[in-house]
């Protein structure tokens, strides 16, 4: 699967660490965003790159990490046919699948770990979209 990843300063060691797991569960990976930790990099523009792969069809999936996710969130969920998730555990990230179609997996590294994250990615990948009943309010989103 192609995933793009993208994140802001704050988020840059949680993104170096994802894109490492992934590219061990041999995804391809598009990693946008900040250079390092140490130079500002703004959310928005990192939100922006994720969210443009996705609406392109450059990628399958997307993550997003800021500070707390809430920023960067809000970025992405602002592109037409983006469905972007502020998760902040397994069970969000499995419904973010299953009820929401969920297109993007946003993250706060200044909220979970390194362990944490990457069991949130591995559950957004893994999991499909439920349809039925949810199909219904997800068309309604556009």
């Amino acid at each position: 699967m192609v995933i793009s990843i993208a994140s802001d300063h704050a988020g840059y060691e949680l993104r170096q660490a994802i894109v490492s797991h992934l590219e061990q569960k041999g995804h391809q990976v598009l990693d946008r965003g900040a250079l390092s930790s140490k130079e500002p990099y703004s959310y928005v523009q990192a939100g922006r790159l994720v969210a443009k792969d996705l609406s392109e069809g450059s990628a399958e999936r997307g993550i997003a990490i800021c500070g707390t996710g809430i920023g960067i969130s809000i970025v992405c969920n602002k592109k037409r046919g983006i469905r972007c998730a502020l998760c902040l555990n397994e069970c969000m990230a499995r419904l973010a699948r299953q009820h929401n179609d969920a297109n993007i997996l946003a993250m706060g590294a200044r909220v979970v770990g390194v362990s944490l994250a990457e069991s949130m990615v591995d559950t957004f990948l893994s999991e499909t979209f439920d349809g039925g009943r949810h199909r219904e309010r997800v068309d309604d989103i556009e």
